[in-house]
């Protein structure tokens, strides 16, 4: 943005001043039901807000034309998108909770299996059946499979992905077909952001509590040891965030997905990938990135 003020005295011309403003593995088996031990909570910082942006004082404006901003693009360019994911598929949804609006959208209807994304089904019904919040908490930040089996297995096992698919109008997320393979279920990137409304708007207080603190104080590393910062905490840099990961492999292709809230919640974003199996976890974890980064650019963040 260039604004330009011109001061005009008699007999004398004072010249323009222009100033410029430059801004894994969730393929688990459940065992037969375990007693649950409550855990203590285990948390680590999310990415600090960024600083708020200067104002500039106002000016008398010239009467030439201002350049106009470029508008947002509306949706994804789904070919782009497919080229920083070579030989896999992926979709991206992002949806603006302050405008009610969907500004993102690419191949958001195509199906994957969802690793650990299941774990949030299972959160809201343990905790709708007063299960231990702490051990939900772990669960989530740290993304640990054994407590999940636990879980599922004692709230429910399938029904828990039957049931709250009809509570939040789930169009295409469907149960695993072998019932203790929880990390099997189907999902989509539009019924994910749907999820996340659900938590954000619709979710009793002291569950999406529990849930959101949580996912803002995801750890590093998951309990296998897998790094879970790819996707939106390594490209939302100097932005707050809340995220549930997901990732696993071979069954036959190599899954990666980051979902979750990005600045002070107003944005929902959700990015699915599926890769072969030759692709490395590093890799395929730096094109989950890529594509992030993308979509936030592409929204002015």
């Amino acid at each position: 943005m260039r604004k330009v003020s011109s001061i005009f005295l008699v007999g004398l011309c004072v010249g323009a001043i222009g100033a410029v403003v430059v801004t894994v593995r969730h393929e688990t088996v459940v065992d037969s039901p375990r007693p649950i031990a409550s855990t203590g909570t285990v948390t680590s910082m999310s990415a600090i807000p960024a600083a708020p942006t200067s104002s500039v004082p106002p000016t008398t404006q010239s009467k030439s034309t201002p350049t106009p901003t470029p508008a947002r693009k509306p949706h994804a360019d789904p070919s782009a998108l497919d080229e920083l994911v070579p030989g896999g598929e992926v979709s991206a949804v992002v949806f603006d909770r302050t405008t009610g609006k969907t500004l993102l959208s690419a191949h958001a209807d195509r199906t994957y299996t969802s690793a650990s994304l299941v774990k949030l089904f299972i959160a809201l019904e343990a905790l709708d059946q007063d299960g231990p919040a702490d051990l939900v908490r772990r669960m989530l930040s740290l993304s640990d499979d054994d407590l999940a089996s636990r879980l599922w297995t004692t709230y429910g096992g399938p029904q828990i992905v039957s049931r709250w698919a009809k509570v939040m109008g789930l169009h295409d997320t469907r149960p695993p077909a072998s019932p203790g393979r929880w990390g099997d279920t189907e999902i989509t990137a539009s019924d994910m952001v749907r999820v996340y409304r659900y938590l954000t708007e619709q979710a009793a207080a002291s569950g999406r509590s529990t849930i959101l603190d949580a996912l803002r104080h995801a750890t590093e590393r998951g309990s296998d040891g897998f790094r879970q910062y790819f996707g939106i905490p390594d490209a939302a840099e100097g932005h707050s965030w809340a995220v549930k990961q997901g990732w696993s492999c071979c069954r036959p292709t190599r899954m990666l997905h980051t979902t979750g809230l990005v600045e002070d919640d107003r944005y929902i974003v959700v990015v699915l990938t599926e890769n072969p199996r030759a692709v490395s976890d590093a890799t395929g974890s730096q094109r989950v990135t890529a594509v992030v980064k993308d979509l936030l650019s592409s929204i002015g963040l």
